[in-house]
């Protein structure tokens, strides 16, 4: 149990940080200027502005706003997982 959880944990953290950064591109492209120097950082900042800007355009979340927020949840559910059965 403790291994197929710390498996699924770095599944979901390698699809959270996809969806972060096509985040990333999506807030660069409506003119939102990146800090790439300190990304790591302002992620959390760029998901909550894309929550924001997809909701004042079109009164909906974005696509890529639940997956990313899920995958980041879920990562953290399985290392508390993975930490209890191990």
């Amino acid at each position: 149990m403790a291994i197929f959880a710390a498996i699924m944990a770095f599944i979901s953290l390698g699809s959270a940080i996809v969806f972060s950064m096509m985040i990333v591109h999506e807030v660069s492209k409506r003119g939102v200027k990146i800090n790439f120097f300190l990304l790591k950082l302002y992620v959390v900042k760029y998901v909550d502005q894309y929550k924001q800007l997809t909701l004042k355009e079109t009164g909906k979340t974005g696509p890529l706003y639940l997956p990313c927020v899920g995958s980041y949840v879920s990562a953290f559910v399985f290392a508390i997982i993975y930490l209890i059965s191990r």
